[in-house]
């Protein structure tokens, strides 16, 4: 079997509800997401930061879970500081409500595709993440998660359907992103407090 690694990547946050410190916001978010990673079955999981948000992963992880320091908070950077594993999930940290058959489907396709990339429901810019079969193809460009699009991982394949577009998720990136929570979906629990405690519906 595939020895498989799924990396929350605990990159910049730009926003947060009235009334929430934007620390705290980005510790929730990312705390839910690793929480999340922690129920996945049959792969391994890791956190990745850049040197300065080291100690932001070490209060959060979960204990022995690997945590890797990375120059730049793009999957690029995580992808080339793992190693022993054949396969690889990155993720944004801003979507504490995630379901986990969505990191299933963004894993499937590397049985044949060498990418796949799961982009933000919506039509919205940027990717929810990105997966490869480990070492990453040369061809595949720097991609940011805020910014990049399935077109844009696409771009330097070889052909087309190298590059599967998975199942998408919405992101918290705005007030209409937050008003999609749904308060009966299990998990979230500490973007959930967060937010009743600075008074909004959560």
């Amino acid at each position: 079997m595939a020895r498989r690694v799924v990396v929350a990547l605990l990159g910049p946050v730009h926003w947060s509800p009235p009334g929430v410190d934007l620390a705290e916001w980005r510790a929730a978010l990312a705390e839910d997401v690793i929480d999340l990673l922690a129920t996945l079955n049959e792969v391994e999981i890791a956190v990745a930061v850049t040197p300065a948000d080291r100690a932001l992963a070490d209060a959060l992880v979960w204990p022995g879970t690997a945590v890797y320091e990375v120059a730049e908070p793009t999957p690029n950077a995580v992808f080339a500081a793992l190693e022993g594993y054949d396969q690889a999930a990155v993720l944004v940290s801003d979507v504490p409500d995630l379901p986990a058959l969505t990191v299933g489907k963004l894993l499937r396709p590397l049985t044949t595709r060498s990418v796949a990339v799961a982009p933000v429901e919506g039509g919205g810019p940027g990717l929810l993440g990105v997966a490869v079969r480990l070492p990453a193809p040369d061809w595949l460009p720097t991609l940011e998660l805020d910014t990049a699009t399935p077109a844009e991982a696409r771009a330097n394949a070889p052909r087309p359907g190298d590059v599967a577009v998975t199942a998408g998720w919405r992101r918290l990136r705005g007030p209409a992103d937050l008003a999609t929570l749904d308060p009966a979906f299990e998990g979230w629990e500490a973007t959930r407090a967060l937010l009743s405690g600075s008074g909004r519906p959560a």
